[in-house]
């Protein structure tokens, strides 16, 4: 059996460094890795008083205050590998009675830069599990992307299949269609369904940004660039979408003169930030989408041709809403599973009566206008089957809305010019109704506001 003196001979040894000192500060007993560390031996040491073998020990202080000091850094030179080190320390006092008879001091950490580079290895780890979360968040994400994309009209599976088609490629994209046919929908799926899925998607709405900021939200700028600018400078949207996608939404609100640099950086793959002086070069898709018709903005001279080209290269048209009937019932599902799950709604079905009525109608807000009927119907419904009841809001906008098509029109009028003096009155309506806070109307019309700052530039409203 060990004696039990040998077996505590043994543990003291294998602390890194560890001291006993008594009352007096002289040493009653130091390990044989403290004394290579301070260049000694335990028979030269032992007996000593403990400020001379240990230069700038706390024991001392300890002794006199009886107090434990836990986690102490000091200083240290290692004779064994001649060089200074730098550890963590825990001094207590040794009592007997009240009163202190000792003191001893361990140290945990051997070197307080091994921490530092464990820490650093340990930052190290953290960062590549957020990228491989990242990553599988991306996987989970692009499982069944186009699945996102709702319907089941011929038109709605054609685009499918073209999306599918050209993914992979890094050819430019330009999705067309009205306003509220879910163009972000099908720019998204592209980017979930291509080799790029890992990597970042990034939008930017060339309307919502003031023309001033737009360059440098694209691009960024240097430090210093201009009076305000950010200390360090600030990354910009190509540079966020590197080896991922950039969707250039409201393509078509873009100035003239951006339209120009915008040209030169998709042809020569690299741009300046504002200010900076280095060509950052870049490897990112880009996608551009727009409700208005580019092909007449380059005839009347507020687009350039070179850069409708450029970004033309495959064209995506969503048709309307009224022109693919099929996906209404399977979009209307999908809204009243996403409400169930918000609200806490159970609604079950939709009844064919409300299905059928919703076929009749012409849909100028198309898919975003279907979205906001449904949620307003199933908050009233709240649960069991969707009925027409539950829709009466809208079968009276409904009537509201054939009376005025069925007044008297003249025959230079268009649908769209009927369209376009209904949506302009609604507006006007919804800016009367809240004093002309352009915040609330947007609300009100259940529009974002960008989009509705768009419509009053459109319209000339001020």
């Amino acid at each position: 059996m060990i004696h039990i003196n040998n077996l505590l001979q043994a543990a003291l040894e294998t602390f890194p460094n560890f001291v006993i000192v008594d009352n007096k500060g002289t040493v009653v007993y130091l390990n044989g890795g403290y004394a290579n560390l301070l260049g000694t031996t335990k028979e030269n040491a032992i007996g000593k008083p403990v400020n001379s073998v240990i230069p700038d020990t706390r024991l001392s202080i300890v002794l006199k205050t009886g107090k434990e000091e836990i986690g102490s850094v000091m200083k240290l030179f290692d004779h064994s590998k001649n060089e200074e080190v730098t550890v963590v320390c825990n001094r207590i006092p040794i009592m007997e009675n009240g009163e202190v008879i000792g003191a001893l001091a361990a140290t945990t950490i051997s070197n307080i830069f091994d921490v530092a580079k464990l820490y650093e290895e340990i930052e190290a780890i953290k960062s590549e599990n957020r990228k491989y979360q990242k990553k599988l968040d991306a996987i989970k994400q692009s499982m069944h992307p186009l699945e996102k994309i709702i319907g089941k009209s011929k038109a709605t599976i054609d685009i499918k299949k073209l999306i599918t088609d050209y993914a992979d490629s890094n050819l430019s994209i330009l999705i067309t269609g009205e306003t509220g046919v879910g163009k972000e929908v099908f720019a998204k799926a592209i980017h979930q369904v291509s080799n790029r899925a890992l990597n970042n998607y990034v939008k930017i709405n060339c309307a919502a940004i003031p023309q001033n900021l737009l360059e440098s939200e694209l691009f960024g700028y240097a430090e210093g660039a201009f009076t305000g600018a950010s200390k360090g400078g600030k990354i910009g949207k190509f540079e966020l979408a590197d080896k991922g996608t950039l969707l250039l939404d409201e393509i078509g609100e873009m100035p003239i003169d951006l339209q120009v640099k915008l040209l030169r950086v998709l042809q020569e793959k690299e741009f300046e930030k504002i200010g900076g002086l280095k060509a950052i070069k870049f490897n990112t898709r880009i996608i551009c989408s727009t409700n208005q018709n580019i092909e007449d903005m380059v005839a009347n001279g507020q687009f350039r041709q070179d850069l409708f080209y450029r970004i033309n290269i495959i064209e995506i048209y969503i048709p309307p809403l009224r022109e693919r009937l099929d996906d209404i019932e399977p979009l209307c599902l999908h809204f009243i599973k996403r409400i169930n799950q918000e609200n806490g709604t159970k609604i079950t079905g939709i009844n064919k009566e409300v299905i059928n009525m919703l076929y009749q109608y012409h849909w100028p807000g198309n898919v975003r206008e279907l979205e906001h009927v449904i949620d307003r119907a199933a908050v009233i419904c709240k649960s069991g089957e969707l009925k027409l009841n539950h829709l009466t809001f809208f079968i009276e906008r409904q009537n509201r809305r054939k009376r005025s098509v069925d007044s008297p029109v003249s025959s230079e009028q268009t649908l769209r010019d009927q369209t376009q003096k209904t949506e302009k009155e609604a507006i006007l309506q919804a800016l009367r109704q809240v004093g002309g806070n352009k915040t609330k109307a947007a609300e009100l019309l259940h529009i974002d506001r960008s989009r509705l700052y768009s419509k009053l530039k459109k319209y000339g409203i001020r």
